[in-house]
């Protein structure tokens, strides 16, 4: 049942440009009114509004003079069996950008309101139908850059991870109700082990939060992807790496010095983990202005990235500049790659006192070493992540900080009880309950309009 009675609002449903079918969807209680105005069915003797649930019928879409925009379906969702538990219409035209303005123009002109960025999303949390972590989840899926990524947002989607934080938000709740409820006994009438049996019921839900926490590596690889800079001397293969890396010609390859200036960048998904991968201008010394420039913007890249490509060229001792330049790289977050190995291979010069980073072999040209690379890429990334189960519903960062602000109130709460005074319990029952407000606002069960705001307008209009 709805906490409020909003304004009836409308939307393009479907992304911009040309398209076999554009989507105009209209939620709210004006809806019927709206498509009664707008839109005519070509079977004679009934209007939009005296339509089932569920049912579709074809006519022209009408100005207010009579004159046609356009002919398409009509789609009939009563409440609260739709999207938004609220009356929803929606008109299926022709797609293409103009036609779809001309049905929008024509329904805020009937009565509705443009909707906001999310939405029609946000009415269904606020009318019951989903939580904010079902909310996120059809995010993740719209924005899914990987099969995994998708697979995990429609497990989130389908309340397998609210279902996790629900089962630990009652936990909670029933521990803090425990204690609570030794607030009403008289000072020396509490069994000395009362607090220690409360204790140990706590203990026990922080296993469980810690295994939530445990997911959010993986979840940040999912949703946000990583950046992989390719780094390294001029001529010692960088373009090709990317170029093998993606399976076409992306970059020019030459055997001149400084051909690549600036930062090229392209998507790439390794074992489910979408990539950003950054081809760089060659690092040396340079009195080339724009050159001088490509390598400062590579240079920066390095210090941003998730993970380090550093290419040398094997055939060759390892240079002075490679060997300075590569002492200053993490090493937990670097691949040392020795190319053109089918020129020789020296590599056991460049493997200096101390040197604990990864090395692989290869010969970009010839495809040797390329599959190991790929394996030694996707092992660093995943470090701490298990992207080697089945896809499963993962943490994002803003449940990661509020279960993380929720973890450290309940362990204070838990460091008071270990004292078994009874003076401790006020306290220690206000750090539960200020834990339980922020697993709360995880999943909407208790919420802010800044929270709302911050989480739909991530939403396109239409969602």
């Amino acid at each position: 049942m709805s906490l409020y009675e909003p304004d009836t609002i409308a939307a393009i449903a479907t992304p911009p440009g040309e398209g076999g079918v554009g989507i105009v969807r209209i939620s709210g209680s004006k809806g019927w009114n709206i498509a009664d105005k707008i839109f005519q069915p070509l079977e004679k003797g009934f209007q939009p509004s005296e339509t089932a649930h569920g049912t579709f019928c074809y006519g022209k879409i009408v100005e207010a003079d009579g004159s046609e925009i356009d002919t398409g379906l009509l789609l009939s969702m009563r409440a609260p069996k739709s999207y938004t538990c609220e009356d929803v219409v929606e008109i299926q035209g022709h797609g293409g950008s103009v036609g779809m303005r001309r049905i929008l123009r024509r329904a805020l002109e009937a009565g509705a309101r443009m909707a906001e960025p999310g939405e029609f999303t946000k009415r269904a949390f606020l009318n019951g139908r989903i939580d904010l972590v079902q909310a996120e989840g059809i995010l993740d899926l719209i924005r899914a850059r990987s099969d995994r990524a998708a697979s995990a947002a429609l497990e989130q989607m389908e309340g397998r991870l609210s279902s996790r934080f629900n089962s630990i938000y009652d936990a909670f709740l029933d521990v803090a109700a425990n204690l609570e409820t030794t607030l009403d006994f008289v000072e020396d009438e509490l069994p000395t082990d009362v607090f220690t049996g409360i204790g140990k019921k706590l203990d026990e839900t922080f296993q469980s939060l810690e295994n939530l926490l445990d997911t959010w590596d993986e979840g940040r690889l999912l949703r946000e992807g990583a950046r992989v800079v390719i780094l390294g001397m001029p001529n010692v293969g960088k373009s090709t790496l990317l170029n093998v890396l993606l399976g076409f010609d992306r970059a020019i390859v030459s055997s001149t010095a400084g051909t690549t200036r600036d930062t090229i960048e392209e998507g790439f998904v390794l074992d489910g983990i979408p990539l950003r991968i950054i081809d760089t201008a060659g690092l040396r010394e340079t009195e080339c202005e724009i050159e001088a420039e490509g390598i400062r913007r590579a240079e920066a890249h390095g210090q941003g990235a998730h993970l380090a490509l550093y290419l040398v060229d094997a055939s060759q001792p390892l240079h002075d500049e490679d060997r300075d330049r590569i002492g200053k790289l993490d090493q937990g977050k670097t691949i040392l790659v020795a190319n053109k190995i089918d020129f020789g291979n020296q590599v056991s010069s460049f493997k200096f006192h101390g040197s604990r980073f990864k090395i692989v072999e290869t010969s970009l040209v010839d495809g040797t070493g390329f599959e190991e690379l790929k394996q030694a890429m996707a092992a660093m990334l995943e470090q701490g992540a298990d992207l080697q189960t089945p896809p499963h519903a993962v943490i994002s960062e803003r449940h990661r900080q509020l279960l993380v602000r929720a973890h450290a109130e309940a362990q204070m709460a838990r460091a008071l009880l270990e004292q078994g005074m009874e003076e401790n319990t006020v306290l220690a029952s206000e750090h539960l309950r200020d834990a339980l407000e922020f697993l709360g606002q995880v999943t909407g069960r208790s919420y802010h309009e800044e929270l709302l705001d911050n989480i739909f307008s991530r939403f396109c209009i239409g969602k």
